[in-house]
């Protein structure tokens, strides 16, 4: 496998995590996911790089716009998976809500003064990989072929539509 999840090596005497490097093999075909996916990649480079930084504020900050965006994403993936008419969406918005959750539970962690960012940064790197590979995977055929209609068809405007109201 050519992805390299984060190694730990010792820098200063304390572990430090390596930045997520994205490849080819997490392409699941759709541009607009793919990059939403490469975002979040570096949400996550930046929370590894405020943990490092131990700066409490700037890893709030980090992991807020990393929840936020992460929830767009989720609610965009979701309105193409719908559209596209993919028949396991009702499991995979529950694999979202229980990612939620367990993200919301860190959070609610670390506002209470815990440290939780080494805990958090590999749920996030395993969750993300696994998620891409399997079930993202598996509405990727349907969502591309439902996306190649709608361009050659009279629904051309919606993705553009969605992603602005999404994404701004």
């Amino acid at each position: 496998m050519v992805f390299r999840l984060a190694s730990l090596r010792i820098l200063f005497g304390e572990y430090d995590m390596q930045h997520l490097q994205w490849t080819d093999e997490l392409d699941t075909g759709i541009q607009v996911i793919d990059n939403q996916h490469k975002r979040i990649v570096e949400y996550i480079n930046k929370l590894i790089d405020a943990r490092v930084s131990h700066d409490k504020e700037q890893i709030a900050t980090v992991l807020d716009e990393l929840v936020d965006y992460t929830l767009s994403h989720f609610t965009f993936e979701e309105s193409l998976m719908e559209e596209a008419g993919y028949p396991f969406i009702k499991g995979h918005k529950r694999v979202h809500q229980l990612f939620v959750k367990r993200v919301g539970d860190y959070v609610q962690r670390f506002k209470m003064g815990e440290d939780i960012a080494d805990e958090l940064l590999n749920t996030l790197k395993a969750w993300l990989i696994n998620h891409i590979k399997s079930d993202d995977n598996d509405y990727a055929e349907i969502v591309r072929t439902n996306l190649q209609g709608m361009e050659s068809g009279s629904k051309g405007g919606w993705l553009a539509r969605s992603l602005k109201n999404i994404f701004g």
